[in-house]
């Protein structure tokens, strides 16, 4: 067979145009030293992805793929397509390597971390929309594929329950508009690794599993880390330390590639510089103003998990919130609450902070200094945009919408309401319109959020993680008597200011009935909804005739239904997906993946668990030969989660 002949017969994967520019721009390691080690003066490792027994897929995101100009068909026809995206069988072209980073975890330097169980497979030339990807191509990598220099003491492998919500998150920040790498498959094996899920000293075999991630850039804070010098307080250093030209490749090589406007408008390096650490300053203010927005909380904000190019990047632990708590925090490990959800502007800052302690003398400090200044400022615009959005106030800005919007976190917190729900709810609050008989709607939408609100135990159970200890509180009460005066200094400090609002909301809730709480919410809830309604009148001062006011009226609800969704990835929606696929069945992956990708729409068939008979087997995407009968898997449930409907929150199911 010819050339020609040769290039036709190959699949759409075989064909794929990669073009690696990274390793051929920046230090690669070539050794191919076997185990975990520390590499210097390098930015990427030559590795060999492990291959996996019966490479099988569980799903594919049609979306994710177009950026790669493939479909679903041309990746589930291909006989080979599971081994390719999983690094078991390599495509013509791919080059794998491990990235090498640094990065300060929980606070503190952690010296050399890279890429432990990810690989590299190189860059392909994007066929279709650049979906303001600047450079043209795609990194792609396979995410639990196996050993590299940076495992440690991994084996660089990733199991079906993690894979499946790193898979689903990815898929579903992206149609929820918040800027996140992309998963563009999940493949499953007869591999097995032992694991602990409890760490109760009970390890049990699991699935190997790989995603496949695609994104302009892996590339992070912690990649500039590598030059940190000796760390005072653990005593690691990066390992490439005192590599100034290597750092000034790496720099030259992020700017001109995924910022080129700011390469060409720039001479003077270190304006350059400036103007580009200004704009991942910018990024992630928007990114975390996004997140709050949505109620996402990352859970692992450490330096290496923070993206270049402003990405949600690296989904270990994460959760969306379901009751409104800005202590909220998704990560067992987690001890001293440092990621929590209201935590997240500021750790996001901080990480910058060391970004720019990073980029050492290529940043000029008082540069540096000013851009940080503005973060925080700059964040609040965002976020008070994002949730003026939220609410539906469209046609101007007000200094007391942000007082409004405190009011109605504060309500949901007081009431233990349903962060989604809750602003999903709101456009159903009637515009206020003289003459017209609005309490009924006003009082049906107040008994929608009062239902959906936690009950008085839950809510004494909230208050009782007040986080000071026996005898902090004690010495706290008896200042109180003896020394007023020291006690209002100590008691005006945020956090212990913070967990004494907890005790006073716990006596409280201790000296009330239900009855009572009942009507005291009630009342809040009303109190809000008028305070809501007054400025949506605002809204209109100019466009007083009723035409208009009907007009801006349905532009506000089309508005906050198109913002505020009716789906997001809860725990146990992603939870039933994970026990149905660990059964063989990975229907359900398919119906949340569908569910997902459409998070501000009504999708009747698929707003259930599968096996609760609601849906049709065209409700989901059926990948032919590879999924194994439900059997009697969902007819006797063992928990009530399985069982909830996909769009909403049930804590006391009768």
């Amino acid at each position: 067979m010819d050339l020609m002949g040769s290039v036709l017969s190959r699949t759409p994967l075989e064909r794929l145009a990669f073009n690696n520019v990274v390793l051929r721009t920046l230090p690669v390691d070539s050794s191919r030293e076997p185990g975990s080690r520390t590499v210097k003066g390098a930015c990427f490792s030559r590795v060999t992805p492990q291959s996996l027994d019966n490479p099988k897929f569980v799903a594919v995101s049609e979306p994710a793929l177009s950026l790669l100009g493939l479909s679903a068909e041309d990746v589930l026809r291909d006989s080979h397509g599971a081994e390719y995206l999983s690094g078991s069988k390599l495509m013509p072209g791919s080059e794998p390597a491990a990235h090498c980073y640094c990065g300060h975890q929980f606070g503190q330097f952690a010296g050399q971390l890279g890429d432990g169980a990810v690989c590299y497979l190189g860059e392909v030339e994007s066929r279709g929309q650049n979906h303001d990807n600047p450079c043209g191509r795609w990194e792609i990598q396979v995410k639990g594929a196996g050993l590299t220099p940076y495992s440690r003491q991994s084996d660089g492998r990733k199991v079906l329950r993690s894979s499946i919500r790193e898979f689903l998150c990815s898929e579903a920040m992206f149609a929820l508009g918040v800027p996140t790498t992309r998963a563009g498959s999940l493949v499953t094996s007869d591999t097995y690794v032992m694991r602990d899920v409890f760490y109760s000293g009970n390890p049990q075999p699991e699935r190997c599993s790989v995603v496949l991630r695609i994104a302009p850039t892996f590339i992070r804070f912690g990649s500039f880390e590598i030059f940190h010098p000796v760390d005072d307080f653990t005593n690691r250093q990066g390992p490439s330390v005192g590599r100034h030209d290597i750092r000034a490749q790496l720099l030259d090589y992020v700017i001109e590639t995924f910022y080129p406007n700011i390469q060409k408008s720039h001479s003077d390096r270190k304006e350059r510089n400036a103007a580009f650490f200004k704009e991942v300053s910018m990024r992630t203010a928007k990114l975390v103003a996004l997140w709050q927005s949505v109620g996402f909380c990352h859970g692992v904000l450490n330096t290496d998990n923070m993206s270049i190019l402003g990405l949600t990047i690296d989904y270990g632990p994460f959760g969306f919130m379901d009751r409104f708590d800005p202590e909220f925090a998704c990560n067992a490990s987690d001890k001293r609450k440092r990621y929590t959800y209201e935590a997240q502007p500021y750790v996001c800052r901080w990480n910058l902070v060391r970004l720019a302690e990073a980029l050492g003398k290529e940043l000029q400090g008082s540069q540096a200094g000013a851009i940080l200044d503005d973060y925080m400022p700059m964040y609040e615009r965002f976020y008070m945009a994002n949730m003026r959005k939220k609410l539906g106030l469209l046609q101007r800005e007000e200094p007391e919408d942000q007082e409004l919007v405190e009011d109605l976190l504060g309500t949901m917190y007081n009431t233990g309401a349903d962060f989604t729900n809750t602003f999903r709810l709101l456009s159903q609050v009637p515009w206020p319109m003289e003459g017209e008989a609005e309490e009924a709607t006003v009082e049906r939408v107040v008994g929608l959020l009062l239902e959906q609100g936690a009950p008085m135990e839950e809510l004494k159970c909230i208050a009782r993680q007040a986080q000071l200890e026996n005898c902090e509180l004690e010495m706290m009460l008896s200042m109180s008597q003896a020394n007023p005066a020291m006690f209002s200094i100590m008691a005006s400090k945020p956090e212990v200011a913070k967990q004494l609002r907890k005790l006073g909301r716990l006596k409280e809730l201790l000296e009330t009935n239900k009855e009572d709480l009942a009507a005291k919410q009630r009342g809040d809830w009303l109190r809000w909804i008028q305070r809501y309604r007054r400025r949506l009148a605002r809204e209109c001062e100019k466009e007083c005739d009723k035409p208009n006011v009907e007009r801006l009226n349905m532009k506000r609800i089309q508005t906050m239904d198109s913002t505020n969704p009716r789906f997001i990835l809860r725990n146990y929606i992603a939870q039933n997906a994970i026990e149905a696929a660990e059964k063989g069945d990975f229907s359900e992956v398919q119906r949340v993946l569908k569910l997902l990708e459409r998070p501000y729409s009504a999708q009747p068939g698929v707003e259930h668990p599968g096996w609760l008979g609601q849906a049709h087997q065209g409700d989901a995407v059926v990948l032919a030969d590879q999924v194994e009968p439900a059997g009697a898997y969902g007819k006797d449930p063992d928990s009530v989660a399985r069982c909830l409907p996909y769009d909403r929150l049930v804590t006391n199911p009768s």
